[in-house]
């Protein structure tokens, strides 16, 4: 069943929705681990402060992660992505909205302006789009411990429309957060592409 409803790429309903998302420009920083790391938040700083040299001081983006396995994982639909294989196995890729056309030399050059605390060489930062792409989506309040639950609603709409998750799961995180922030009032989009 294909989704014709075009949705705003920072929308979703506190139901499940199969909706059409539209392609958006990143800067990312790929990394791998449990979400949680003191790794991961230097990550997030980074790709954060990348995205606003990049957005001429206009408004923060809201901070996006999408997680995957490694090859020769156990395969896993959205109802059970955090419960099958490992968390700390996982791959992720940080990223924050940048205009689209943004060049891989606008964002070189925007990290050396930055000189960002949460830089090291080691970090791969470049541009990556999500293409516009059939999804489901819902949107989760509070605690990231409380997605099961949320995912779990979200894996049966899927079921019932007859789509499968076909890339990785995406959490689009409205609210800015560091690990000492209070999670009951959070607003978290997860989105996943599926066919």
């Amino acid at each position: 069943m294909p989704a014709t409803q075009p949705t705003h790429h920072l929308h979703a309903t506190d139901e499940p929705e199969h909706v059409r998302a539209p392609a958006v420009t990143y800067v990312a920083v790929p990394g791998d681990g449990a979400p949680g790391t003191d790794e991961f938040y230097r990550k997030k700083g980074l790709v954060t402060d990348i995205a606003g040299a990049l957005n001429e001081g206009g408004p923060a983006p809201a901070e996006e992660i999408q997680y995957w396995y490694p090859q020769g994982s156990d395969p896993v639909e959205i109802a059970d992505f955090y419960s099958v294989n490992p968390v700390p196995s996982l791959l992720y890729r940080v990223l924050a909205q940048v205009p689209a056309g943004t060049t891989q030399q606008a964002v070189e050059d925007a990290r050396r302006r930055v000189v960002s605390a949460a830089d090291t060489a080691a970090d791969e930062v470049t541009v990556f789009v999500i293409p516009e792409q059939d999804v489901v989506q819902v949107m989760h309040h509070g605690p990231f411990a409380e997605e099961f639950a949320t995912l779990g609603r979200l894996g049966d709409f899927a079921k019932r429309h007859g789509v499968h998750r076909s890339g990785p799961h995406h959490e689009i995180h409205l609210d800015a957060f560091t690990r000492d922030t209070p999670q009951d009032a959070l607003r978290t989009i997860l989105r996943d592409p599926v066919a």
